[in-house]
Order: C-alpha cells, then structure tokens, then sequence
C-alpha cells in the first residue's frame, strides 16, 4: 500500500516507518519541512495546526492513513486536524490508523481491564477520548478506522524510560513519581510497530486495540533499572509530587504517578500480534552493560 504517515520522524513513527518499508509499503512522510529528509524521500508538507493541508495530503493515491503524530494537546486544533484526515477517506474502504494512548482509561485498580472497560482520561489526555469516539464513528462512513492505545512506550534508549534514565543520572539515583505501589502497561517500541502493521493489514473497522505487551511492571523497579542504566547501583527514590510538577508539569507528573493494569489480549487473539521483546527491566538492565558508570 502507500502510506500517508504523521509522526513519521518521531520515535514511535520511525519504528513504524522502518517496519511499513520492510514490509513493502510505499511510506509518504507528512513533514513540515521537506528540506529536513534526505532528498528522494516521498513526503507531503503539511501541520497539524492547517487542516487544509491535512486535507490536501490525503490524495486519491493515498492507501491508508497512519497517524503516530503526537497532539497539539488543544482540543479544537486536535478535532480539526482529524476530521481534514477523514473527510477525503469516507466512502473510499481506506483505513485510518489513529494513535491514542491508555491514560484515557485513567487508573485502573488492581484487575487487567481491556478495551472495553469505562474511560477516565486524566487531564494530560482530557479530550482525546472524544477524539477516539469522532474516529470511530467514521467506520460507519466506510472508512477502515482503529484506534490504537499504546502503553507505555520502551526501548532503542528512548520513551518515559529513556527519561527516567536521564534522571538518574541527574540525580544520582533512580526516581519515580507517586508511590512504590505504581505500575505501568508497557510495550516496546518494535512490537508496537508491528502492531500497527497488522492493524492496517488486519483490522476491521471501527476496532479499539491496546498496545500492551506487559500489563504491569513496577514504576519503582524501573527506576531502580533506570540508575542501572546510568551507571549507578540500583537505587530508586519516590520524586515528591511537588518537585515533580515543578520540573515536568502537573499534568504530566500525575500521568507518570497513574497506577493501571492494561491488557492487549485482544490484538493478540485477534491479530495474531506476538510480542516477544526484552522485558522493559531488562531491556533498561542491559543499557547499564554499555555504561561506563558516574564519574
């Protein structure tokens, strides 16, 4: 297929883009700025703030739509952005793949939900469940549209992890957010590009699928990898709430201290999705084998 990709340059689209071009996809990169990609590369110039050029991008040679770009975080930019990437999809069967993300289901309690189960988006997310309905509401339009939810996202050093390890290194020891008692759906940046692959090879309309390859790892062990990983013992310190919210902004402080267990059975039972990556500990353990420890 030829691909229309938003996010294409960032760190889950270029996972995604690697994995659509293995695959034999013709990926056109939406961008900003062509000059920024190495000459030959099919782009289209377009901003998620112009609908007109969302719009325009999505041409009749256009497959399918695969939207990893991250929100401008303001709602009506947000809904007009989608609806210019819809409106030239409906009545044609070409999928739209739309990134969404868990926080929308807000904390969970201590049982695995799916993607069923009543969303509570938490503030850093307020809007994007009404975002996920107005993608939906396209399959009845004859567009092949999914909502993907990813966990949080590791591996290749980058994500909240590769974060948290920065951190550490800041700090001289592991942080976290919230309490010890925190846990993380996670996922690791290749499996969840592949998940996307099945999702525009496989998934019927109007589907919600969690990106989900472990349900629940410890914030607290994380950040005790995370010290691992920039050279230190293993130590991890709760990061007090107030502290947190200076440096990296109440919405998101509270995202990080959001306890949820997730599970992405249903792409696994549904499209065969297989994630077999290192597990987020260990994937963080084995960046400390690289390490040449603090000075």
């Amino acid at each position: 297929m030829k691909v229309l990709v938003l996010g294409a340059t960032g760190y889950i689209g270029a996972a995604v883009v690697e994995l659509l071009e293995a695959d034999g996809h013709e990926i056109v990169r939406l961008v900003r700025d062509a000059t920024a990609l190495p000459p030959g590369a099919a782009v289209a110039v377009g901003d998620l703030t112009d609908p007109a050029s969302l719009r325009a991008a999505v041409t009749d040679g256009i497959d399918a739509v695969v939207n990893v770009a991250a929100p401008t975080g303001d709602e009506a930019l947000d809904t007009a952005a989608v609806d210019a990437l819809l409106e030239p999809l409906r009545g044609t069967g070409r999928a739209y793949v739309h990134t969404s993300g868990v926080w929308v289901l807000g904390a969970t309690g201590d049982e695995a939900v799916d993607e069923d189960a009543t969303t509570r988006p938490i503030p850093i997310v307020a809007h994007r469940r009404r975002i996920e309905r107005r993608v939906l509401a396209a399959a009845g339009e004859d567009v092949r549209a999914v909502v993907l939810r990813p966990g949080i996202v590791y591996g290749r050093g980058g994500g909240i992890p590769g974060r948290m390890t920065r951190w550490a290194e800041e700090s001289d020891t592991g942080r976290y957010v919230g309490t010890a008692a925190v846990r993380w759906p996670m996922v690791h940046v290749d499996n969840l590009a592949e998940l996307y692959l099945l999702a525009l090879a496989k998934a019927e309309e109007g589907t919600v699928l969690h990106g989900i390859a472990h349900e629940a790892v410890p914030v607290a062990a994380l950040a005790a990898a995370a010290d691992l990983a920039a050279g230190g013992t293993g130590r991890a310190e709760p990061w007090p709430f107030a502290d947190a919210a200076e440096t990296l902004g109440a919405p998101f402080a509270e995202a990080l201290a959001l306890n949820q267990v997730v599970t992405g059975h249903r792409a696994v039972a549904e499209l065969g999705w297989r994630p077999r990556r290192a597990h987020p500990l260990t994937d963080l353990t084995d960046l400390s084998d690289r390490s040449t420890g603090r000075p």
